[in-house]
């Protein structure tokens, strides 16, 4: 074979061998490429189940935060402006903090005594309306203040009606006998010398349907909780002729106390602490929040308010004085000495027969806050 021949077949040869290299070149590459997109894969699949057992591990951890250890009813699905702190602590979600899973009842004076009585309402809030009833052995015990105002007793504008005094002979609207207008009202005719004898009082189940007994002349007087009381002075056919908040003998102290099942409290101590730690979590938020907290109970149906009453019942909330967790901490709450305050009145009255300095020492139980925090 000639030169030029060898020479042509040599290139032929090379041509065909350098895309096979090229070929062998490019599926080194791609298989390396391929490794390092599997090792990379299986990194990201690592770190996704990773951030799944975090997430999972989390989410045990919330779960284990809130275990629901009770469950229980309590008196609180409407009502008055000032029983605030049972709808916030159930909104806000602190009573399922504490483990507690709440169902908020209607239920009356008499259903509320009876289930405190016998343990299946763990707390009630309540005026010392609910003192005769201690005195009397009912199951139960004060563990907490509340508040302090939110009970008005409201006549027409043109009434002669200005004091107690003038109330004997008189018919007085309330929302139940018995209860914290009602009790309101017995301390307050006490002050004149008088008795729920001297007068004629009736119960209409609703504080609105006092305002209308009054304005259509089937009462003289309306016993009536907040918002509703306040309200209905705005346009001047109503007036106040006591309010609870500013006038003796009730301003400065507490109207409204925490009371307990006693029953509940000597079987399951560590409950009432952490229903009484929800309280206190919801009065601090009030406190700071007054605005929103108006918002929330009248957007929840718990109190019945028209928006052009929102400021109204905003300045009546701050008015309350709901103790701050500082207020709690620095100890500015005189727990035992409003209720001696009020053990006195009664006894005075001749509605306790109890020394209310011993009356205190059955009538208020102090429950330790740290009760089931270490569980």
């Amino acid at each position: 074979m000639k030169l030029k021949q060898w020479i042509a077949v040599l290139l032929a040869v090379v041509a065909l061998l350098v895309p096979l290299t090229a070929c062998s070149s490019s599926n080194t590459d791609t298989a390396a490429a391929n490794e390092d997109t599997e090792t990379q894969t299986a990194g990201d699949n690592a770190a996704a189940e990773s951030d799944d057992e975090t997430t999972e591990a989390d989410d045990a951890a919330d779960d284990a935060a809130t275990e629901i250890k009770w469950s229980i009813t309590i008196p609180g699905a409407s009502g008055s402006l000032c029983n605030s702190p049972t709808y916030l602590a159930y909104e806000l979600g602190y009573f399922a903090e504490e483990g507690i899973d709440a169902e908020l009842i209607t239920a009356d004076f008499e259903t509320k005594k009876v289930g405190l009585n016998n343990g299946t309402i763990s707390t009630v809030n309540g005026d010392f309306q609910y003192f005769q009833s201690i005195e009397a052995g009912v199951g139960m015990t004060i563990v907490g203040g509340l508040h302090q105002g939110c009970i008005k007793l409201n006549v027409l504008a043109e009434s002669d009606i200005e004091t107690g005094a003038d109330l004997e002979g008189k018919t007085i609207a309330v929302d139940e006998i018995g209860g914290s207008p009602y009790q309101v009202t017995v301390l307050w005719l006490a002050q004149y010398g008088l008795s729920v004898d001297d007068v004629n009082i009736v119960a209409y189940n609703d504080s609105s349907l006092e305002i209308e007994a009054l304005k259509s002349g089937q009462v003289d007087v309306a016993a009536v909780w907040d918002p509703i009381a306040t309200i209905s002075t705005q346009d001047g056919t109503v007036r106040t002729i006591l309010d609870i908040g500013t006038d003796e003998p009730f301003a400065g102290h507490f109207c409204c106390f925490l009371y307990a099942s006693t029953k509940v409290v000597e079987e399951q101590p560590k409950l009432i602490a952490a229903e009484l730690r929800a309280y206190y979590k919801a009065q601090n938020w009030i406190y700071e929040n007054p605005e929103e907290a108006v918002r929330i109970v009248t957007e929840k149906g718990y109190v019945s308010l028209d928006e052009e009453y929102f400021d109204i019942a905003v300045e009546l909330v701050r008015s309350y004085s709901y103790p701050s967790t500082e207020a709690y901490e620095n100890g500015e709450w005189d727990i035992k000495g409003d209720i001696e305050y009020y053990a006195q009145a009664l006894y005075d009255a001749g509605f306790l027969t109890t020394d209310p300095e011993e009356f205190v020492s059955i009538a208020y139980t102090e429950i330790d806050l740290t009760l089931g925090l270490d569980d």
